[in-house]
């Protein structure tokens, strides 16, 4: 099932190893061997990749089965080298990470400022909108 997302949206567990060509359960198990991957986890423990972690998992498939290196090559490639320097582009800031701990984080509830929102910032919320109204109807219809 190929879904027309925005390069910006999250993607399930499913999506991404469609997307790759690998199974599921080698996505969860890249997960145990590389701290980089962390998709945000939502109630049941659904997964939700974010677009660096699919990045990640991207670069992980061309040095395993591309460039033929273990586990520990790549491992120890990210750890020499940086993830930032090998994907070549700035990762985004990960508002979500708590850290080392699988527990959540902690949320503080500070005063919200107003602001107002450029046309390309209310078009892009609205394409936002209107993606996950596609999904809440299909998820609904099961």
């Amino acid at each position: 099932m190929v879904v027309n997302k925005s390069k910006a949206a999250f993607r399930t567990i499913a999506e991404v190893a469609e997307e790759l060509g690998v199974a599921t359960h080698v996505l969860r198990f890249w997960e145990t061997k590389f701290p980089q991957i962390k998709p945000m986890k939502a109630g049941g423990g659904r997964r939700y990749y974010r677009p660096d972690d699919v990045e990640i998992v991207k670069l992980i498939k061309e040095f395993l089965y591309d460039k033929r290196y273990t586990i520990e090559g790549v491992q120890k490639l990210f750890k020499d080298k940086g993830i930032k320097a090998i994907l070549g582009g700035e990762i985004q800031k990960d508002f979500f990470e708590t850290g080392d701990s699988d527990e959540p984080a902690s949320v503080e509830v500070k005063e919200v400022e107003v602001f107002s929102l450029t046309d390309k910032q209310r078009n892009l919320l609205n394409e936002a909108k209107a993606e996950l109204s596609e999904v809440y109807q299909v998820l609904s219809a099961k």
